[in-house]
């Protein structure tokens, strides 16, 4: 079946297929990882990949193909360790440009009509989100940090640093740093019929100024009142601070508890830990949240409910100072963080009343934690993203946690641990382990425990001929004993069976794998490219208070394809074919999904606000 949500994503893509076509003349490598350093910034370089390809790190595997790399990200600068950045420069290359050649342009009619709606990200944008200095010795990891931070922005496709050495001066370099822009406007649209209609249109880099507008409309007969609306603003790098802030509101918002539709307005501060070397991190929420019965159903099937969100959490990067002043290529850290958060329901479902439930129960929590971590990175192609550049982590987080929680009336202590161990092999491929346990003590026993023991697994890229092959593989384990407040173990999430709708199947203890192949093909229609994949899910769940041999096997398998336009702020379109032989009654059978929520990039920071072991979200 086609989920109404997703095919308004098919529906945008086909407006704006036009502004694709330009990614036809562009090569394939053009997102292909450089970190050779050498040319003066007087030579604007055609071809800054072919300038830089022979100081990658590459694996055997990928001498058969240019088009893919591996390699450290702080390799290409450590020769440069220590000497002096004498100046700073910034270059934003437009979407219509290729990273491979800078002399390349596409002229089409399609790339002249984008570049009157895009505005290219303007030079003190890109400037404000650097934290390397001028005037200051080079940390080649600190620039390895900074590339890869200014590369996780919304809105750039790609970003390279590159370092250029001084004649007349060897002790001192210049520093150039490209940038290459998304079309940053999309949207989406969908219809059924004259009775309903709803329409999305967003910019990710407004004025291009690292900010994203987003408005949103709906039309719906069936609905009390008829018409809809929302929207969003949100502002990157607010003051240079590296804070960046979110202000929405919407009477047609998903809610993500009910799937149903609930009216909310919230204001968020958020810092992420941007590099070893910062100091501080932190966020902060506020939000109201509501929801009506607009469509008229049957009470028992509405959940009414109305609430208030506050939560707020700092940390401190503790020692930094006196680390960096005696060496700053040490990179093992220790962060301390606080954070406090509540929940106030001013309406309660009627279902849910004044029993304990995972959602709707008035809440507070104060928690600290403290983090031991080091993460480096490897820059890498072809995980989620079709050629782009990929930052994947290696070494390893532990963070303990511990603090006061309320759930209703009842008060409890909470210790909780969460440890990730990345490995890279010299082969390119990428693993992590982790471990997720907690509980909480009241009367002298432990309730709510949880463990959570997984790895995941992203293999060397393999070839067939052009084609690039990468297998992925999870397997995790959980378990959930003596049960008070939390919800029940589930299979339709990340650590169960993809695609699996029904939250019929649920216990205490839960084993899965998740299979799949992914085939990178050369091939480009109108500047997409395309990975078709086979997969396979197995999940065995058992029942609470029931023994391990009355589990209950569920299976999923098919395939689909994943489709990309590296150079477009839309997200990965992916059409999935699922077959459940072994499932319940109403989940058996052959489904068809279209999806756009698809990761584009790696997601990992260093840091996290402290929080309870999550088992059914990621």
């Amino acid at each position: 079946m086609l989920a109404k949500a997703y095919i308004s994503q098919l529906i945008i893509v086909a407006i704006f297929w036009p502004l694709g076509v330009f990614a036809q003349h562009l090569s394939q490598e053009d997102s292909i990882a450089f970190s050779k350093l050498h040319f003066t910034r007087n030579q604007f370089v055609n071809n800054i990949f072919q300038q830089a390809v022979n100081s990658v790190k590459r694996t055997p595997e990928s001498s058969q193909d240019n088009s893919y790399m591996n390699g450290k990200s702080e390799d290409p600068y450590l020769r440069y360790q220590g000497k002096i950045i004498r100046n700073i420069y910034i270059e934003t290359i437009n979407f219509d440009r290729s990273f491979r050649d800078t002399s390349l342009r596409d002229l089409s009619w399609a790339a002249r009509a984008g570049n009157r709606l895009h505005k290219s990200s303007r030079k003190f944008v890109i400037r404000d989100n650097l934290f390397i200095r001028e005037h200051t010795p080079l940390n080649a990891y600190m620039v390895a940090d900074n590339e890869r931070f200014i590369r996780s922005l919304g809105y750039i496709n790609d970003a390279r640093i590159i370092i250029d050495t001084l004649r007349n001066n060897p002790d001192s370099v210049d520093i150039t740093v490209f940038t290459k822009d998304l079309f940053s406007i999309g949207g989406g649209g969908a219809s059924e019929g004259s009775n309903h209609i709803n329409l999305d249109l967003y910019d990710a880099n407004f004025a291009g100024m690292g900010q994203r507008l987003e408005l949103t409309g709906l039309y719906d007969y069936n609905r009390n009142p008829n018409f809809a609306y929302g929207g969003l603003y949100r502002k990157n790098n607010l003051l240079h601070s590296f804070v960046d802030a979110t202000v929405g509101y919407s009477v047609m918002n998903r809610s993500a508890y009910t799937h149903q539709e609930e009216s909310t307005e919230y204001l968020s501060l958020s810092r992420l830990l941007i590099s070893p070397y910062s100091r501080y991190a932190g966020g902060f929420t506020i939000s109201h949240n509501e929801n009506y019965n607009i469509y008229n159903v049957p009470p028992p099937a509405v959940f009414r409910y109305r609430y208030d969100l506050y939560d707020v959490w700092a940390g401190y990067n503790i020692g930094i100072k006196l680390l960096t002043a005696t060496n700053n290529t040490i990179r093992d850290r220790r962060f301390l963080a606080l954070r406090y958060y509540k929940r106030d329901f001013s309406q309660v479902p009627v279902q849910v009343g004044d029993h304990f439930d995972p959602v709707f129960n008035n809440s507070r929590a104060v928690l600290g934690q403290f983090t031991f971590f080091r993460q480096d990175y490897f820059k890498t192609q072809y995980i989620y993203g079709f050629g782009t550049t990929e930052d994947l982590p290696y070494g390893y987080n532990i963070a303990l946690t511990g603090g006061w929680h309320q759930q209703l009336n009842m008060e409890r202590t909470y210790a909780g641990i969460s440890a990730s161990e990345y490995v890279a092999t010299s082969h390119g491929d990428f693993i992590q382990f982790y471990l997720r346990s907690g509980g909480f003590l009241y009367n002298h026993k432990v309730q709510d425990g949880s463990f959570l023991l997984g790895a995941t697994a992203f293999s060397r890229i393999f070839f067939l001929n052009s084609t690039k092959i990468r297998q992925y593989i999870n397997i995790n384990y959980t378990h959930l004993y003596n049960r008070v407040t939390y919800a029940p173990l589930r299979i339709n999430n990340y650590y169960g069976i993809r695609g699996f709708l029904s939250d019929s199947a649920y216990g205490s203890r839960r084993f899965s794998v998740q299979l799949e192949t992914e085939f990178f093909l050369r091939f480009r229609l109108l500047g997409f490219q395309f990975a078709p994949f086979p997969y396979a899910d197995l999940t065995l769940i058992t029942p609470e208070n029931k023994p391990f041999d009355q589990s209950a096997l569920y299976s999923s398998m098919g395939g689909g394809i994943r489709g990309r336009n590296e150079n477009l702020v839309f997200e990965t379109i992916e059409l999935r074919a699922y077959f459940f032989p072994i499932a319940p009654n109403n989940m058996r059978g052959f489904k068809l999904i279209l999806n756009s929520n698809i990761r584009y990039r790696y997601s990992s920071n260093y840091i996290t606000a402290p929080d309870l072991v999550q088992l059914n979200t990621q």
